[in-house]
């Protein structure tokens, strides 16, 4: 299940092919069926356009869903912006030797977040999260030494404003892993399945082809949510654009 969600088009492709084969299945059970007649047309529309509007709510519920935690990621891709930017200038309160070597480390370890954010190979990425983790620890041992030496109101900015910065990744991480949870896409997808079955069963005797309309419309709508539920497995994807624009004013200071 995580790898069709972390793959949106495979997920596209399964689905289209389930909610398909679901329709001809349901107009199959109707050729099957002993005694056709028997079926109340007036209660059956009625059960399948009950079922069709909650697999719409649904639909619709799991969409904001995804799209909450889309806005929560760029949200805090701008927070760790600021942070980092904020606490570089707050730098200016350490001698100069400290301040350099701190400025040093916050360069890079910007460096290592424009990299997790734009990455999707996955040693890779582990390999910048290790990075990140031993900047963080050098960072906050270098600024602490000077820090002590001198204890006044403006080391404490520094280390709270330092303290931001590492607060922030964490953040990130959290709302990168905060995703559309696997139960809510398999009662979904269940759901989805039984209404294809029921449309099927309904529809007998049409062409083929208007089996396909309900499931190209779930499967689109699917991949939508899912692209945007996967923070690096879809097409919409947060991108770095404030770290990156950080990264360049600092090239230019």
């Amino acid at each position: 299940m995580t790898f069709l969600l972390n793959h949106p088009l495979v997920l596209f492709a399964i689905t289209l092919a389930l909610l398909w084969i679901a329709s001809l299945v349901g107009a199959s059970f109707h050729r099957l069926s002993n005694s056709p007649q028997s079926v109340d047309e007036e209660h059956f529309n009625l059960i399948l356009g009950a079922t069709l509007t909650l697999l719409g709510l649904i639909i619709g519920f799991t969409f904001a869903m995804a799209v909450s935690r889309y806005d929560q990621r760029k949200d805090y891709e701008a927070q760790e912006a600021n942070a980092i930017g904020t606490e570089y200038v707050r730098l200016d309160a350490l001698p100069g030797v400290d301040a350099v070597k701190v400025r040093n480390f916050l360069r890079e370890y910007l460096n290592q977040r424009i990299a997790y954010y734009s990455t999707d190979d996955a040693e890779l990425l582990s390999q910048t999260q290790a990075k990140t983790s031993q900047l963080q620890s050098e960072l906050w041992s270098t600024l602490t030494a000077p820090a002590t030496a001198q204890p006044n109101p403006l080391s404490a900015l520094v280390l709270s404003g330092m303290n931001n910065v590492l607060d922030s990744e964490g953040y990130t991480e959290a709302a990168w892993r905060n995703r559309v949870p696997p139960a809510a896409w398999i009662l979904l997808l269940s759901l989805a399945t039984f209404c294809n079955l029921l449309l099927g069963y309904r529809a007998h005797g049409k062409t083929s082809v208007l089996f396909l309309v309900l499931p190209i419309a779930l499967a689109i709508s699917f991949f939508l949510i899912a692209d945007i539920d996967s923070p690096r497995g879809g097409i919409i994807r947060v991108h770095a654009q404030n770290l990156e624009t950080l990264a360049d004013s600092f090239r230019q200071h």
